[in-house]
């Protein structure tokens, strides 16, 4: 079956974006780079929400280098309710994703084909997570506090555990934490 792996940027304090949504505080440099070109490499589809699509629709099938390429390339499945079309530049592999979102997932999953991977789109990433989809957490922290923004996970009910699968430090000072759902319980308790 297909994993679903959730990559996110976050600042210390687990934050996904700014208050004001800005992005810029990402750290960059070549091991980074790399680490998400392998990340990309291994998987078949991206998954986006419908505002993390819209901003990446408006750059990466205008971008040079190998991720745009890449990524341009890739499936792409866009979970909104209210587009009835998700066009992606010359691209004609972005499809609108809408009904029960566990639904669908579970659907995807079970197809044949590679991994996928969410960016951004927390309140998938939180919504997944409630109904346990999400089979990987790569989670890339950068060496910045911004006070105040919009934190990855919401509140949730019961505790899932994970167990770290690696840790990679880079020369920016950002850290990839891998995560996976840990054998001995997935959920611990509902209510």
């Amino acid at each position: 079956m297909r994993k679903v792996i959730a990559s996110e940027m976050l600042s210390v304090e687990g934050f996904m974006e700014e208050e004001r949504g800005q992005l810029d505080w990402f750290v960059q440099d070549e091991e980074l780079n790399d680490y998400a070109m392998k990340l990309l490499d291994s998987v078949d589809t991206i998954i986006y929400g419908r505002i993390t699509y819209e901003v990446m629709a408006g750059f990466w099938p205008y971008a040079q280098g190998s991720f745009a390429a890449r990524t341009n390339e890739l499936q792409k499945y866009v979970v909104t309710g209210t587009l009835k079309e998700t066009p992606w530049g010359t691209w004609n592999n972005a499809r609108p994703l809408s009904g029960n979102l566990a639904v669908e997932i579970e659907r995807l999953k079970k197809q044949p084909g590679k991994d996928m991977v969410i960016y951004g789109s927390g309140s998938i990433v939180r919504n997944l997570t409630e109904h346990e989809l999400i089979d990987e957490y790569r989670l890339i922290v950068n060496p910045v506090l911004l006070g105040k923004g919009k934190p990855l996970f919401g509140v949730f009910s019961g505790q899932i555990h994970l167990k770290l699968n690696e840790a990679k430090v880079f020369p920016s000072g950002g850290i990839a934490l891998t995560y996976v759902i840990s054998n001995s319980s997935r959920r611990l308790e509902k209510g």
